[in-house]
């Protein structure tokens, strides 16, 4: 009694599992929308860009660093005190650099185009010539260091030193 009772039951779920399939075709005429772009990834950035606290403090002209954060995309170097010196790392895997580009614009910083090491890029300085944002393209990743000179930090532009930040990164790139 057992055996019948089992491929009855057996019969039914495949007659159930089959009548639930696609069929295989589709009634609509939706066209397929093509797969979606796989980013390629870039070369490995390293914590802070390959940069060391003391070559950021030094490149930037801060005699010293009260604040180190530090977390998987990015560091963020404060000076002591209200209003000084800051230098921010970001680095962005599979995000477009124009949306960057396009938030620097938004906020009042022109971007240039720039290379840094063959490596395409921008440099947006602020009109009042204390903040500056550069961004380097490397495949379908970008990232960008940021300096802000704040209310008392050095004189002379800030692009200078994001630059020279910029530089140490891509030239040891992995």
């Amino acid at each position: 009694m057992r055996i019948p009772s089992a491929l009855f039951t057996g019969l039914a779920l495949v007659v159930t599992l089959s009548a639930c399939g696609s069929g295989g075709g589709s009634d609509t005429d939706e066209p397929l929308r093509p797969p979606p772009k796989v980013a390629s990834l870039g070369p490995f950035v390293g914590e802070c860009g390959h940069v060391g606290d003391d070559e950021v403090r030094d490149i930037a002209g801060m005699s010293q660093i009260s604040q180190v954060f530090k977390n998987s995309v990015g560091c963020n170097y404060q000076a002591a005190g209200i209003g000084s010196p800051s230098v921010t790392f970001a680095s962005y895997r599979g995000s477009p650099i124009d949306r960057e580009k396009a938030w620097v614009s938004n906020v009042g910083r022109e971007p240039d185009k720039i290379e840094v090491a063959g490596k395409p890029g921008f440099a947006a300085l602020d009109p009042t010539g204390t903040v500056c944002d550069l961004a380097v393209q490397l495949d379908d990743d970008f990232f960008e260091w940021s300096m802000s000179y704040g209310l008392f930090g050095p004189t002379g532009n800030p692009c200078d030193t994001t630059r020279k930040l910029a530089e140490l990164t891509v030239s040891r790139l992995k």
